[in-house]
């Protein structure tokens, strides 16, 4: 039996959610991002009582279908941006797509209809957010940041990142080095 939990990528939060099953006698097979196969037919009572310990700690047993779709979307987009340095080979609808095995338009129409934002705002929101990081760790140039973010130029990047922030990438390069100062005065 397959049960979706709303949990940040961390082994931190996988080692609550294996926890919590283990209080409820339950054994997992595995224990994904934002899902986790369990060998038992767990009842009523016991997805209530794992639903409540979940909350407790932060974390959200999901049992809607629309939800757990968009969880799943968030998830593949996150992983994609934050986690993973390869460039995808298809452009990101497909990515999406095959990833969760839906049509596009059916996933696009989705979350669009639930988050109100779409799912091209979502990826650029994460990726201005990855930019942000990349600049205030200060251990790659522009461009190398465009690469990484797979933007066509460094020009792109700026332009989406200062309508995003309100600020030039410049503007968070300058607050890193202010910040490295202020802690190598501490």
């Amino acid at each position: 039996m397959k049960l979706y939990i709303k949990y940040m990528v961390s082994l931190r939060c996988k080692l609550m959610v294996k926890q919590e099953l283990e209080k409820l006698g339950l054994h997992h097979t595995s224990v994904e991002l934002g899902m986790i196969e369990i060998l038992e037919t767990i009842d009523e009572e016991q997805k209530a009582l794992l639903k409540h310990n979940l909350a407790l700690s932060g974390l959200e047993l999901l049992d809607d279908k629309r939800n757990i779709i968009i969880d799943k979307i968030k998830n593949v987009i996150i992983e994609m941006i934050h986690y993973t340095d390869e460039v995808p080979k298809v452009n990101y609808s497909e990515y999406i797509s095959e990833k969760l095995s839906y049509d596009y338009t059916y996933l696009s129409n989705l979350f669009s209809e639930v988050k109100g934002i779409t799912i091209q705002q979502f990826i650029i929101k994460h990726k201005i957010e990855r930019a942000k990081e990349l600049i205030l760790y200060d251990q790659l140039n522009l461009s190398e940041i465009s690469y990484k973010l797979h933007y066509s130029s460094v020009a792109h990047l700026s332009s989406q990142f200062k309508k995003v922030t309100g600020h030039p990438p410049t503007f968070y390069k300058k607050l890193g080095k202010k910040r490295k100062v202020n802690l190598e005065n501490l």
